[in-house]
């Protein structure tokens, strides 16, 4: 990871990030797939909203067909265009990562209930400005704190005991992705979408905004050898989020799960063209139950505390 050559484009890339490990990449189908992938979802995000608007949809059956279609997509492409085929998950894991899934989603479900109730008595029906000019100022919003939330997850030693579940497993998939604990996801959604709410954005601009969120939240996860280029300076991606997993603190960096702008502004973006972790997981392997023990992993945030406890990741 440490060598690095220019590249013709004038670019810097890691000798080390090559197709060697990521299957038939270096076929002229695999490359047209690579470039597609991103713009198709991002092309999905925005004909399900406007169609979702448009027919008015209910928010929330299009947000769970939309979520279950994502994943499917992105599953399909870790297969096609893996980043790294050492990084599917295995039998057993497929296990773990399925109750994890089922268990954040009935949780953070249950508790959405009563945001979604609440948003739906603050947000007005009707956006007060375009739709043009609300969704994208949504976007931002949500996004700072969504940006805020996760980067407290990683310096306050108590939220860290939540978050820090999600940076177990020494790989990063789109399975792995609901490795979370159900009390960390509850709060980082809540917070977003109670902002939102409060700060008076409609129902439709919140709709929207949550497909891309919810869009990007997998596609950064996802095991697949897509790069975005200079979209990398104003959206997340795959190649940051694996920096965002990696063991080593000094490049981990990378909070936002959707724009990299505050990233920029906050100093913790760290992405060169190439740069790819060595490792990825826990700083601190043995500060956390394995990823296999999942009662233990949830009742980690009310155990006492060693005497030195590792600090937060």
């Amino acid at each position: 990871m440490d060598e690095r050559e220019h590249s013709a484009d004038g670019g810097i890339y890691s000798t080390g990030y090559s197709v060697g490990r990521k299957g038939w990449s270096g076929h002229s189908s695999a490359r047209l797939v690579r470039a597609g992938a991103y713009p198709a979802l991002l092309l999905a995000v925005v004909s399900v909203g406007a169609f979702a608007l448009w027919l008015q949809w209910d928010p929330a059956w299009v947000s769970s067909f939309f979520l279950v279609g994502v994943i499917a997509y992105l599953a399909l492409l870790e297969r096609l265009i893996p980043y790294d085929r050492n990084w599917h998950p295995g039998k057993a894991e497929w296990r773990w990562y399925g109750i994890y899934f089922l268990l954040t989603m009935a949780g953070s479900g249950v508790a959405q209930l009563l945001v979604a109730l609440a948003v739906g008595l603050i947000s007005p029906a009707e956006p007060a400005r375009h739709l043009m000019v609300e969704i994208p100022a949504a976007l931002l919003a949500g996004s700072l704190v969504s940006y805020t939330v996760h980067r407290l997850g990683h310096r306050n030693a108590l939220l860290w005991r939540l978050h820090g579940v999600h940076h177990v497993p020494e790989k990063v998939n789109v399975a792995n992705n609901g490795v979370n604990h159900v009390l960390d996801i509850v709060l980082a959604q809540a917070l977003v979408q109670l902002t939102l709410a409060f700060a008076g954005f409609s129902r439709p601009a919140v709709l929207v905004v949550g497909l891309f969120v919810a869009a990007q939240g997998y596609f950064i996860h996802a095991n697949i050898d897509v790069r975005i280029g200079r979209l990398n300076h104003l959206l997340a991606s795959p190649e940051q989020h694996r920096l965002h997993h990696s063991t080593d603190l000094a490049e981990a960096g990378h909070y936002g799960s959707d724009l990299s702008c505050w990233d920029h502004l906050f100093g913790s973006f760290t992405w060169y063209p190439g740069r790819e972790p060595g490792a990825v997981g826990l700083h601190d392997p043995t500060s956390f139950p394995g990823t296999g023990e999942i009662l233990a992993a949830l009742a980690h945030p009310w155990r006492r505390r060693p005497v030195r406890a590792s600090r937060p990741e």
